[in-house]
């Protein structure tokens, strides 16, 4: 039986239509995929992310333990509110879940990691304590709520919302996070627009999300949120990485800190074995069709294939991410067969939208 957020009675009284989503009973849509998409572009949207898993890592020795278990480093966080986005590997550098770490003092950091992965990631984590000895505790915070409002007018409509809450966010800078009464407020997001992601004590999920709704911020399922992340080039966990794919090859060296030689963090030594091997790279399709994952791509260089694709709203075409030889450039003509079809795409540098503007 799929399990339930705080805001399910929400998505229900508002005609959502719902789908198991990694063991969850979530929203893909309350009407109009499409609609949701644009608002989110155009005005402002809301997710329930709840299913997402907030952990509390607190002791002694938290950050010298982050920056053994991520591939970021997590010493570059020195403000409180700071957040950072890693992936967390396994031995042979693979990805076991991409999340974000958010920093408030040297021995406190709390996680947000991946609802599919969350067991596998706390099990890691878990183990990771027992076997370095840091002192540690490692909370699971399944009592908090998470709501993502996203758009150009997110930020205002959410101050519109919960009155007094612009002095405490208004200066927040992309990845940073303030608290304001019971609630984290976080500039950070899945979209490619500016927003909001608010942690909120589950008691009072549901009266947060209907005052936003009444501050005309739209509800917007999982179909939404898949075509906007795709459009703003963000990889999903599954599709785009796992583990057993490098960052390095899934678009995420930019994540990945080796600056500190003498800093061991967990599948280092891989990464810096085998390098990248792969080059993951945008795809708009020149003729008709619809884009999809595990399709096959042919370029002069080699085969390659999608890991994520769809039809963009915005773009009005169809658009994938795929994992090419390293030797594939943007600008570069490929043939990616859809059923036994081969039609012809043009590889891009993601994004492919960014703040509701097209770069494609």
């Amino acid at each position: 039986m799929s399990k339930h957020t705080p805001l399910h009675a929400a998505h229900l009284a508002a005609g959502a239509r719902m789908v198991d989503f990694a063991g969850w009973d979530m929203p893909v849509n309350y009407g109009s995929q499409i609609e949701e998409h644009h608002v989110v572009r155009r005005a402002a949207g809301m997710f329930d992310v709840s299913h997402m898993l907030a952990l509390d890592l607190e002791g002694a020795d938290a950050r010298r333990y982050l920056r053994g278990l991520l591939a970021n480093d997590v010493a570059k966080l020195a403000v409180p509110g700071k957040a950072l986005y890693s992936c967390m590997l396994n031995p042979s550098g693979g990805v076991i879940d991409d999340l974000i770490v958010y920093y408030f003092a040297d021995d406190r950091y709390r996680i947000v990691v991946n609802a599919g992965t969350a067991d596998k990631d706390v099990a890691w984590m878990r183990d990771r304590i027992a076997r370095t000895g840091a002192n540690v505790t490692l909370e699971a915070r399944r009592d908090l709520a998470m709501i993502a409002v996203q758009g150009p007018e997110a930020r205002q409509r959410t101050w519109q919302a919960l009155p007094g809450a612009e002095g405490a966010s208004a200066g927040l800078k992309p990845f940073q996070a303030a608290s304001f009464e019971d609630i984290l407020i976080a500039r950070t997001g899945y979209t490619g627009e500016d927003g909001f992601e608010l942690t909120i004590p589950a008691a009072r999920a549901e009266a947060v999300w209907n005052a936003l709704a009444a501050a005309g911020v739209a509800p917007c399922g999982l179909g939404a949120r898949d075509t906007l992340r795709l459009e703003a080039g963000m990889n999903l966990y599954g599709q785009d990485m796992d583990d057993d794919t490098s960052p390095l090859d899934a678009g995420l060296a930019w994540t990945v800190d080796f600056s500190d030689e003498a800093r061991q963090f967990v599948g280092r030594e891989p990464l810096e074995t085998n390098g990248a091997r792969r080059r993951l790279l945008g795809l708009v399709l020149d003729g008709k069709g619809v884009l999809r994952a595990h399709m096959k791509v042919e370029t002069e260089h080699g085969e390659g294939e999608t890991t994520s694709g769809t039809f963009s709203p915005s773009l009005e075409k169809a658009i994938a991410i795929a994992r090419l030889p390293l030797a594939v450039a943007p600008g570069e003509t490929v043939q990616v067969d859809i059923r036994g079809r081969k039609v012809p795409a043009t590889t891009v540098k993601p994004p492919f939208v960014r703040n509701g503007k097209a770069l494609v």
